[in-house]
């Protein structure tokens, strides 16, 4: 589904990232970046999400060139991104509402993309029912992110792509919406990527952990965890095993 072909990217301050970079993610996969802090984590996935382009070579999606945001990625932030000023409800609902503002001349919403325009349902299954009337700073931070991730499903994407997103969180929060994006990443049968800093986090959501080096990099380190997004996985030697090998990784790396 996703393929970097021959990239290359550098901040304006002239620091290259990605040099002659190459990497592919197949649909449905669930893929973990990592890496230390100023490696190209979060530009990668910019990159990915339309929202940068490329000094040189390609980012491709399905095969066709990514020139701009596409309708069908999801993109979840770690500060949230939820107006203040705006209930749960509304929140939810307010990627459906920019939506409409593009119209169809296919240069951002084709004619055939057609998300629900229900935000209830997706409330429901995120258990937001009960506060979808309050506003973010009266939730806490789980439900806030729940909300974050509400948003973005109502949109029906088939490429979900978050950046930290449980970094703020406490141990049990953060462990309960882990399991949540697992379980959705099988039911929407989405391809998932997702920035940590957290090795734990890494070996709990990643089928495959991409791990970047200082910059430049040039050539993808893939670490494949097969018993990654497995439910028992996290109480399994193979998890202690993989943290203990990422860790000796990213000790070599920084």
């Amino acid at each position: 589904m996703i393929e970097f072909v021959s990239l290359t990217y550098a901040y304006p301050d002239g620091q290259t990232i990605f040099k002659d970079f190459s990497w592919g993610v197949q649909r449905a996969e669930s893929w973990v970046v990592l890496g230390p802090s100023g490696c190209g984590k979060t530009t990668l996935l910019i990159l990915l999400a339309g929202l940068r382009a490329p000094l040189a070579g390609q980012v491709l999606i399905d095969g066709k060139p990514l020139l701009r945001p596409r309708p069908h990625t999801g993109l979840i932030l770690q500060d949230y991104g939820l107006l203040p000023w705006a209930t749960v409800r509304e929140n939810a609902a307010l990627g459906l509402r920019i939506r409409t503002f593009y119209g169809p001349d296919g240069k951002h919403a084709p004619d055939e993309f057609q998300p629900a325009q229900d935000v209830d349902p997706w409330l429901s299954r995120l258990g937001l029912a009960p506060f979808s009337d309050q506003y973010p700073g009266q939730i806490s931070g789980g439900q806030r992110q729940r909300t974050a991730i509400a948003r973005t499903l109502a949109l029906q994407p088939d490429l979900l792509l978050m950046d930290e997103p449980f970094s703020s969180l406490d141990a049990p929060t953060r462990e309960g919406l882990q399991r949540l994006t697992l379980e959705l990443w099988r039911e929407q049968s989405l391809t998932l990527v997702t920035v940590t800093h957290s090795i734990e986090e890494a070996a709990v959501l990643g089928e495959k952990i991409l791990l970047l080096g200082q910059p430049p990099n040039t050539t993808p380190a893939v670490v494949e965890n097969p018993g990654g997004a497995d439910a028992e996985f996290p109480d399994s030697p193979g998890y202690f095993a993989l943290v203990r090998d990422l860790r000796r990784r990213m000790a070599a790396i920084e």
